[in-house]
């Protein structure tokens, strides 16, 4: 990292867009990119869902996007959330209007390289430094031009931004990988099974609380009513630690003392984890020992079942569920919605096939996470590197 730095507002130009009112949207017309058009890795979704006419677009013309332009998320309900969404702006997006929620940053020809920019408020060091100028719940552009940036030649930065991009799409293939196993496995699913809604095999079909033991997690008391029944050597998994496990629960946030296991009960290993509250039919089988709270019901299948294939089953069936849960200030249901699911129930031979299968990726899928594992420590050992 260079000792020379200097303030961002000598090399970009850094303003924020302009949201249209509700009476200045239209079904077509230019489009106004929206933060929910960009997804949380910074990727844009394929489509516009708001538009403008002419009259609007020409009055604010000069908020419209240019390529490479690094967007920042800039105001949020929660203050946490502001400058946690980043998007360097593709060919996609020029020409569109950029929501006042977004904040832009254009680097001025011959100053600075637009790349080396996006990376540099990429930076931990960077993130950090935005957390700290958030006003409430925005962050405002005055503030953003003050921040320093290391300063570097032209050719010096075109360098390091192209080490940092290949680094960067090393990164983002093998991340493109995991996904495309997950998707096999869901079509190697539907090949052999068919349809889970539609049951189009004709496979006998079953009560889901049928096929094997199918039960609420126990607390008696909120942890936070008591502490002292955390803290001890007990896993406990939560809703969240089930909804972020990719399938396989390996990691927790809380544990329950002695006295919070008396209260709860200790889950074997192999558990299928389903969340009902909050995140409505999450799954994550549990590899360890656990307790959980009745907003996870606990799955151990009978000898008709795998649970590879009720885990596979419920993914299709999600998004059904999560329909059928009551509107209100959090969603949730009740495990006689799950209980009484008509599940089709394959020869077990066929499901331990699929089962097999499934164990023949995830290890091809361990081994990828701990190789992006090491291209991840690479980037970020870059990126301290360059930016501190």
């Amino acid at each position: 990292m260079t000792n020379n730095s200097i303030i961002l507002t000598e090399i970009a130009d850094v303003f924020n867009g302009k949201t249209p009112s509700k009476m200045e949207q239209r079904e077509s017309g230019h489009p106004v990119l929206k933060i929910k058009d960009i997804s949380a890795d910074g990727v844009f979704s394929g489509n516009f869902t708001s538009f403008v006419d002419k009259e609007f677009f020409d009055k604010y013309s000069l908020k419209t996007i240019e390529a490479n332009d690094t967007l920042i998320l800039n105001a949020a309900h929660n203050a946490n959330y502001v400058g946690s969404k980043q998007y360097k702006a593709t060919e996609e997006v020029t020409g569109s209007i950029a929501t006042g929620e977004w904040l832009i940053v254009r680097a001025k020809k011959g100053k600075v390289s637009p790349d080396y920019l996006h990376f540099f408020f990429r930076a931990n060091k960077t993130i950090h430094a935005i957390k700290g100028l958030v006003k409430g719940i925005h962050l405002y552009p005055k503030d953003v031009c003050r921040l320093k940036i290391p300063f570097h030649s032209l050719p010096e930065q075109a360098r390091i931004a192209s080490v940092l991009e290949e680094t960067d799409m090393v990164r983002h293939t093998r991340k493109q990988s995991i996904k495309l196993l997950d998707d096999f496995l869901r079509s190697t699913f539907l090949e052999m099974f068919g349809d889970p809604e539609l049951n189009d095999r004709l496979w006998d079909a079953k009560m889901f609380s049928e096929l094997g033991n199918l039960d609420r997690g126990k607390s008696k008391h909120r942890p936070r009513n008591a502490p002292e029944l955390l803290g001890g050597p007990y896993p406990l998994v939560q809703t969240g630690d089930v909804a972020n496990s990719n399938g396989y629960i390996k990691s927790y946030n809380q544990t329950y003392s002695e006295i919070g296991l008396k209260q709860s009960k200790l889950w074997p290993v192999g558990t299928l984890c389903i969340t009902i509250a909050a995140n409505i039919a999450k799954t994550g089988i549990l590899t360890f020992e656990a307790c959980f709270p009745d907003s996870v019901v606990g799955f151990s299948p009978s000898s008709s079942v795998r649970t590879e294939y009720i885990q596979m089953w419920l993914s299709f069936l999600q998004k059904s569920i999560e329909d059928k849960a009551p509107e209100s200030a959090q969603k949730n249901i009740n495990l006689k919605i799950l209980r009484e699911l008509r599940v089709p129930t394959p020869p077990i031979d066929l499901q331990n096939k699929f089962a097999a299968i499934v164990g023949q990726v995830e290890s091809t899928k361990q081994k990828m996470k701990e190789s992006l594992e090491q291209m991840n420590n690479c980037f970020n050992a870059l990126m301290q590197r360059y930016f501190g």
